[in-house]
């Protein structure tokens, strides 16, 4: 019965081991292969558009976080297409049509962003 039991939990264990295996091994091998030169520009910081190290009440540009803003929107918009399109054969025509909506709309606010200048990065 214990036997029985732990050989139904091996395949897990194994891929766990696998997974953990292939992960260490490709850290390592970045590790010991890659060039390592750093320099005063590849150790700043360029996340938020301006330097993080200066007063708090500083003016910023409003555009980087309206830009990411506008990625995750659509990028959120497009993770539906996937459970979509899994079930598709089940739904039918009107699925079919209801994502024609849904993507129309998306692509009128993806023109109505671009005219206003939403995207642009002067």
């Amino acid at each position: 019965m214990v036997d029985t039991m732990l050989s139904n939990y091996f395949p897990i264990l194994l891929f766990i081991f696998v997974g953990l295996s292939i992960g260490i091994l490709s850290m390592l091998a970045g590790w010991l292969f890659a060039p390592n030169k750093p320099d005063e520009a590849k150790l700043s910081s360029y996340e938020c558009g301006f330097s993080a190290f200066e007063d708090a009440r500083i003016k910023f540009d409003v555009r980087y976080y309206l830009i990411a803003i506008l990625f995750i929107l659509f990028d959120l918009e497009i993770a539906f297409l996937f459970p979509w399109a899994v079930v598709l054969n089940e739904i039918g025509w009107f699925g079919f049509v209801a994502m024609l909506v849904f993507l129309g709309i998306l692509v009128v606010g993806f023109i109505y962003e671009w005219k206003k200048g939403a995207l642009e990065w002067d």
